[in-house]
């Protein structure tokens, strides 16, 4: 099958080229990167060259997508929502790594945006890309909104306790460290090596764009903190709840107890492992595998879960192909790598 990537010139665009080279169904066809049109992707990314050594990055027109199973859409928030329903009816499946879909209500995207969506009426159509999660809306989808990093993170480690009903569905605290390549690789003086090294700060206080997305795959209402850590890849997400009164334990939930939940939710995943261990971002690194465990202070009732995972494969591209192979009625492993990268 074919596939194309519309700005593939990106992390999560380089991305899905070095993963798709591993893929046994899916050949890219065309790539675009308005500003590197003409360029070798070879050049840009040379990691790349020796698996593309003739293919170039074009300018975006959706007509040279025409006749593709598959198009990715990698591109900064905002723009994905111009130019995916021009790509309507020309390809198979559009598969979005952007936030411009991920969202059911219309109305949250100024509030969180800061601007209103142009296509509001393609996000009830939307498929939402967290498979382990939602799959059944992934089967036969020919639009899906892969969920974002932060999210994917809190809600793999929040959601089996909140749809088993042991902890409260508000009052959640969310603390996930990120490394910086989540903020993509245009240059910002931020993200300057002589800014990030030796720091680690927070940012997007109270009012980050990802929170209301998180809420939306919990059903529930929390806080979220993100932090920038000096690292290149890797999430890491401490998420914090109260036990429910009436919940579904008699009492105050066990560490046992709650790593159970994990167990049954996730032991037949190929991409979540439950450990017994604090998960490490290293751990997960290169690979699409998330790591979460779970305990429960006795001294102060919280319940604590983490998940570690790559943000740019996990939470970004092995997501999408992750999603990509269960809409194309593939194994949803196809072509994605389990283990991480060590040391």
């Amino acid at each position: 099958m074919k596939a194309g990537i519309v700005g593939a010139s990106g992390y999560t665009g380089a991305e899905l080229l070095r993963l798709l080279t591993g893929h046994p169904d899916l050949e890219v066809a065309v790539v675009t990167a308005h500003s590197h049109a003409g360029e070798a992707v070879g050049a840009h990314t040379p990691s790349l060259a020796a698996a593309y050594p003739g293919l170039v990055y074009e300018e975006q027109q959706p007509d040279r997508f025409d006749g593709l199973d598959l198009v990715f859409c990698a591109l900064p928030h905002g723009e994905s929502q111009r130019i995916v329903p021009s790509l309507r009816g020309r390809v198979g499946v559009v598969v979005d790594l952007a936030a411009d879909f991920r969202l059911r209500d219309p109305g949250l995207y100024p509030e969180w945006y800061g601007e209103p969506h142009a296509a509001p009426e393609l996000l009830a159509e939307t498929a939402y890309g967290l498979p382990e999660l939602f799959r059944e809306q992934l089967a036969g989808a020919s639009l899906i909104a892969a969920a974002g990093c932060y999210p994917t993170a809190a809600g793999l480690a929040l959601a089996p306790l909140v749809r088993a009903g042991i902890v409260e569905p508000d009052g959640i605290i969310v603390d996930a460290a990120s490394g910086v390549s989540g903020a993509g690789r245009g240059l910002k003086e931020s993200l300057h090596f002589g800014t990030v090294d030796e720091d680690f700060v927070a940012y997007g206080l109270l009012r980050h764009r990802h929170t209301p997305e998180m809420q939306q795959i919990l059903g529930a209402e929390l806080l979220f903190t993100p932090h920038l850590a000096p690292m290149v890849r890797g999430i890491l997400a401490t998420c914090y709840s109260r036990p429910r009164a009436d919940g579904a334990t008699a009492g105050r939930p066990t560490t046992a107890a709650v790593q159970q939940l994990l167990h049954d939710a996730y032991d037949d995943e190929t991409f979540v492992v439950v450990t017994d261990a604090p998960p490490s971002t290293k751990a997960t690194s290169g690979s699409n595998t998330a790591h979460v465990t779970a305990r429960v202070d006795d001294r102060t009732g919280w319940v604590i879960t983490l998940c570690a995972l790559d943000n740019l494969v996990k939470g970004a591209s092995g997501q999408a192909i992750q999603c990509a192979n269960a809409a194309l009625g593939l194994p949803e492993s196809t072509g994605l790598p389990t283990a991480g990268l060590y040391p």
